[in-house]
């Protein structure tokens, strides 16, 4: 039997590391006589950084997949299916993997063509949509579901709706190991001549170490020989960004309460045959977590393994591994009654021996060759069922393979700390031409989707800039003007409506994603001063921008009547140029197709979604229809040219061809999804998407691999090399929003597969 194992591995310091290590080791030990660990399978590890070489892994580990890289998913299963496992494990926790609440996982785990185990260490009593969309796709995804508690059984089945049938309870395995004759342990400081009460794991706040300190003195009055020793590191994740903080605190703490002379840390990580030392050694193991919402916890599993004296508080694990006076519960932060405890327990030898006794024989069952031996069974037995029939995929409508890495830098590039400059010659910045509004506009809405990815510390660096030039251009009257020279002189008074609209779209999309408090507030004053010039807008293509910042704005607002008044008076206007200009061979708003052309239909898109107005569906539908049989009827994208553009009864011009354009299909048609749930428009978007990378009437790519920049556009005669603002914000955009659709793929492959049945 051969397994694939999916998880973060040591030397990474997580608890899910160790686990499957541990549970790599087990299975291996029911299989005698193997001269290496790779005879019987091999890791698929999970990196916390952007390099594959962080960590010296060990010949075990075969693979790696860097947390926030999508593409490393899809290689990572590639790699898996073209192995010789017979079987795959992984271990989930949403922190391990990229996007929101480690979403990446999906297409992974969707491409799979190895039947899946998979073991999920946190389940949410509260979930967020997303992350019950998660956990449901992975039991969609997995032969069986291997949880260690009674609880989480409860919780998958009555808050996931998973059946119970594919769910398997198999408990935390402990290590193989008994206390050493001479336990060197005890001969150490904190240990020698003292009841040790003992704490051991990656130390942060919600350990809730603050309360053993507390319960200290009254401890202490009785039983002066006591020593608490608080083994192990602060957690990485802590140090990068609180340093020893915590660490410093319960020192304070404990000098305030004058016990500092019975508390002692023990900084380091300890592997399993030396923690078997201490937890032998100490008188009682203490778990005094704040949170009742834990699931498993390996240390309390840990310590009943090893036969100590539990007392914990009432997590959910706790209250089911430390029944039938396997060990003792207290209240959350309750220092009171934990000391009374100690003091019981220390005051009667009898009572704790009971404890210890009782922990050590349920532990015997939770050995990690026991556990071992339950997950071959469980890994054979998947195998055995497997139908890959059953899952045999489709190539994926998105193909990130295809896709540059995402890069700020040609933004970057162009910014200052006045905004980003709209031209550039090539991939030089044009400081000559200045700024405009319409680029801040966009370039806040792509640093916004290009932080909520992956919390890009670079992306979120770029949003006042671009949120203070849009600060710069509001007029006293809450209007706005568009263009600033370089020395920031104001090069007109008032800006266009398409300016306007794209900045109100902006503020729009600020309010309702809240990337930072501040920043949402600070849109909101400027949303709100530019509400008294919605009406005064003439053009549809300033309403429809406008109009889709207020849709935003009412995604995150939706009680806002007056705000639903404001949009449903910039969506009449678009409603009622189609219905005065519409015919059967003309489908559109105008006598003309111009520039920007699907942010109209987006727009209604947009506005039926806020509004449930069926009629204002039906023309988004008619038109989207009617705009994609003129630009992707033959196989690639061909917006409507600028050279005469398209009028009614004229010929459709192939150039010049704008990124803009581009863009404004991919919202589109990924706007479309989100409404009907249908997967062609995902083909489309993609298929849009790829006029960036090469599939044109040219066939020449307009991304630069070089400069991470996009080309301004197409001309008869090949590209235009310049690579301003605009079209490389629409191509990031673009890629962004691919992206997203990309995280979906669990759900439009579902629909695909529904639609053929049908």
């Amino acid at each position: 039997m051969k397994i694939a194992y999916i998880s973060t591995y040591p030397p990474r310091e997580c608890g899910l590391a160790t686990f499957n290590q541990n549970l790599m080791r087990a299975i291996n030990a029911n299989f005698p006589g193997q001269k290496s660990p790779l005879e019987n399978g091999y890791v698929v590890a999970m990196n916390d950084s952007d390099t594959t070489d962080g960590y010296e892994y060990p010949e075990e580990v075969k693979y790696v997949i860097r947390q926030n890289h999508q593409k490393d998913y899809i290689r990572a299963a590639n790699y898996i299916n073209t192995s010789d496992a017979d079987a795959c494990i992984m271990e989930h926790e949403f922190g391990i993997y990229g996007g929101e609440s480690g979403i990446y996982v999906l297409p992974l785990i969707n491409r799979l063509e190895k039947p899946l185990i998979s073991i999920l260490h946190t389940i949410l009593r509260e979930p967020s949509y997303v992350q019950r969309i998660i956990i449901r796709e992975i039991a969609e995804q997995s032969a069986k579901i291997v949880v260690m508690s009674q609880r989480a059984v409860e919780f998958l089945t009555t808050i996931y709706d998973i059946p119970a049938e594919k769910i398997q309870i198999i408990e935390h395995g402990v290590p193989d190991l008994e206390a050493p004759e001479n336990n060197p342990v005890k001969s150490l400081t904190a240990f020698k001549n003292r009841r040790v009460l003992l704490t051991f794991g990656l130390i942060s706040r919600n350990k809730g170490l603050e309360t053993v300190i507390k319960a200290l003195p009254k401890i202490v009055a009785k039983h002066p020989d006591v020593m608490y020793v608080i083994l192990g590191n602060t957690h990485p994740g802590i140090v990068k960004h609180s340093g020893e903080e915590y660490r410093d605190y319960l020192k304070t703490l404990a000098a305030q309460l004058n016990v500092s002379n019975n508390l002692t840390f023990i900084n380091k990580f300890v592997e399993e045959n030396e923690l078997i030392n201490y937890l032998t050694a100490c008188e009682a193991y203490v778990t005094p977590y704040h949170n009742e919402a834990q699931i498993t916890s390996g240390t309390l599993s840990y310590a009943v393994g090893a036969g100590a004296a539990v007392v914990s508080t009432p997590y959910w694990h706790a209250t089911e591994l430390l029944a039938g006076n396997r060990g003792r519960l207290f209240g959350f932060k309750d220092s009171d009654a934990l000391a009374d405890i100690i003091n019981e327990l220390f005051d009667s030898d009898k009572a704790l021996s009971a404890l210890k006794s009782n922990a050590y024989q349920y532990g015997l069952q939770l050995r990690w060759p026991n556990i071992g031996n339950e997950f071959i069974k469980l890994a054979r037995e998947a195998a055995r069922a497997h139908d890959f029939s059953d899952k045999i995929l489709r190539n994926s409508i998105v193909d990130p393979e295809v896709m540059p890495t995402f890069s700020l830098t040609h933004v970057q590039r162009l910014t200052d700390d006045t905004g980003i400059v709209q031209h550039a010659k090539y991939g030089i910045p044009n400081l000559k031409e200045g700024y405009c509004l319409d680029d801040n506009a966009r370039a806040l809405i792509m640093a916004l989707m290009a932080y909520q990815r992956n919390k890009s510390q670079e992306a979120f660096d770029l949003l006042p800039i671009y949120l203070s030039y849009i600060h710069y251009m509001q007029r006293d009257d809450g209007n706005f003007r568009n263009f600033l020279s370089f020395d920031r002189r104001y090069l007109d008074e008032v800006g266009s409506e398409d300016s306007f609209g794209r900045t109100v779209w902006s503020l729009g999309y600020l309010i309702g994603c809240g990337a930072s408090n501040s920043y949402q507030e600070f849109a909101m004053e400027l949303f709100q001063r530019s509400i008294p010039h919605f009406k005064a807008l003439k053009h549809i293509r300033g309403m429809a921008n406008t109009l889709i910042g207020v849709a935003l704005y009412l995604r995150a607002n939706p009680a806002d009547e007056g705000m639903m008044t404001e949009l449903i008076n910039l969506t009449t206007p678009l409603v009622e140029a189609y219905e005065k200009t519409a015919s059967p061979d003309w489908q559109w708003f105008e006598e003309g197709m111009t520039y920007d052309n699907a942010i109209l239909p987006l727009s209604l898109l947009y506005s039926s979604q806020i509004t449930g107005n069926e009629r204002v569906k039906e023309i988004a539908m008619v038109t989207m229809g009617f705009l994609d049989k003129l630009t992707l009827s033959n196989g690639y994208l061909s917006p409507v040219g600028n050279d005469g553009w398209y009028y009614r009864g004229g010929t459709f011009p192939t150039f010049d061809q704008q990124a803009i354009e581009t863009m404004a299909m991919v919202l589109m048609h990924f706007q479309a999804y989100e409404l009907f749930r249908e997967p062609e428009y995902i083909e489309k978007m993609f298929l849009s998407y790829k006029w960036f990378l090469g599939e044109n009437t040219l066939r020449a790519p307009l991304y630069d691999h070089e400069t991470k920049g996009c080309c301004d556009g197409l001309l008869p005669t090949g590209i235009n090399r310049n690579q301003g603002a605009e079209s490389t914000l629409a191509y990031m955009i673009s890629h962004l929003t691919v992206l997203k659709a990309f995280e979906l793929e669990y759900e439009y492959k579902k629909y695909s597969k529904s639609l053929e049945v049908c």
